[in-house]
C-alpha cells in the first residue's frame, strides 16, 4: 500500500486522535487489508480479519511511532489475524515443533513419503510451484524469483506460506 501525501497527514491525524480522520483512513484502507486478507487467510476467514485488523488499527494507531511504518504494521496486523484465525480452525498452532515431530516418529518413512506427496497435491499451483523450485530443483530465492516473477521479499513469503500449508495438511 502506497500512501500519498493526502493519506499521510490523514494518518497523521487520526494518530493524534481526530476521529473523523481515523473513519476515513479505515475506508481507505479496507479495500487493501480486503485484498491482502484474500491472499493470505482461508476463504472463510477473509471477512473475519478485515474487521479484527480495522479494530485493531483503531485501538492501537496512537501506538505507531512512525507514520512511514504504517503500511509494514497493518499487513503484518492482517498476517497475525490470518494465522490466529487459521489456528483457531485447525485446533493447532502451525509452528508447534512438538506436534511436527510427534508426527514424524509416528508415521513410517514410506506414510511420510506418500503424505508428503498429498500435500504437494492439495497445494494450489504457485504454492507448489515455490516447493518444488526450492526444495526438489534446488533454486535460489533469487533464482525462483527470476524464474517466476516476483520479488525476491514475495517468493520468500509465497514459499513460507506454502511450507506453512504443507504442515497444516500434515498435521491434521
Amino acid at each position: 500500500m502506497t500512501f500519498s501525501e493526502q493519506h499521510h497527514s490523514l494518518l497523521e491525524a487520526a494518530r493524534l486522535g481526530d476521529t473523523t480522520a481515523l473513519d476515513r483512513l479505515l475506508q481507505v484502507c479496507q479495500p487493501d487489508i480486503r485484498r491482502y486478507a484474500y491472499r493470505h487467510c482461508l476463504m472463510s476467514d477473509v471477512d473475519d480479519a478485515v474487521q479484527e485488523t480495522l479494530l485493531i488499527v483503531t485501538r492501537s494507531l496512537r501506538s505507531l511511532r512512525a507514520v512511514a511504518a504504517f503500511s509494514g504494521w497493518l499487513f503484518r496486523v492482517v498476517q497475525r489475524e490470518c494465522r490466529r484465525l487459521e489456528r483457531r480452525v485447525f485446533g493447532l498452532d502451525p509452528y508447534d515443533e512438538e506436534k511436527m515431530e510427534s508426527w514424524l516418529v509416528m508415521h513410517s518413512d514410506e506414510t511420510i513419503r506418500l503424505d508428503l506427496i498429498s500435500a504437494l497435491e492439495s497445494l494450489p499451483d504457485h504454492y507448489r510451484e515455490v516447493i518444488l523450485l526450492r526444495d526438489f530443483d534446488g533454486m535460489t530465492i533469487r533464482e525462483m524469483a527470476a524464474q517466476i516473477r516476483l520479488t525476491t521479499t514475495a517468493t520468500k513469503s509465497r514459499l513460507r506460506r506454502a511450507r506453512e500449508l504443507v504442515r497444516e495438511y500434515l498435521l491434521t
